[in-house]
């Protein structure tokens, strides 16, 4: 199995040689291995944190704008993104963590805290109104024979 080199082979250009990419054979060391698979994997695993924090900002955003949005779709999104994220963690553990990662796992958990009360708040909102309105339903359709005999049943009591 190859890694990509991430440094040039020729200093001057900042190309390999052969204007492709240049690829090394696997470190022979122990010691060398995690920091020759830190390079390529580092970069993906920040890209995939960046690509969930966008959206988790995009959504959080709405929901304190009180914007009309698609849960769904945000749903769909943050699960495909996360799939994301799981994928390439699982082939970055083996290498170890670096502080900077370190940071910006904790920068997303922040956002999906603040991303978890605001949803928190929407639904708390959207619970008071669907229940709001089964009342007023129900009230709208008693013509009131059962209603006045069970209240002052339950008031004798």
């Amino acid at each position: 199995m190859f890694q990509r080199n991430s440094q040039p082979s020729h200093p001057a250009q900042g190309k390999p040689a052969n204007g492709g990419p240049a690829f090394v054979p696997p470190a022979a060391s122990a010691a060398a291995a995690p920091a020759a698979a830190r390079g390529p994997l580092l970069p993906m695993v920040e890209i995939s944190i960046q690509r969930l924090e966008e959206i988790v900002e995009q959504e959080t955003w709405a929901l304190k704008n009180r914007q009309a949005i698609n849960l769904k779709d945000f749903n769909d999104r943050k699960s495909q993104a996360l799939l994301e994220l799981t994928r390439t963690l699982r082939n970055f553990q083996s290498v170890g963590t670096s502080p900077a990662l370190v940071e910006r796992v904790g920068s997303l958990k922040a956002k999906l805290a603040a991303n978890q009360a605001m949803l928190k708040l929407h639904l708390e909102a959207v619970r008071e109104i669907s229940t709001s309105l089964a009342d007023a339903i129900r009230h709208s359709e008693s013509d009131g024979t059962y209603t006045q005999a069970i209240s002052l049943a339950y008031r004798r009591s």
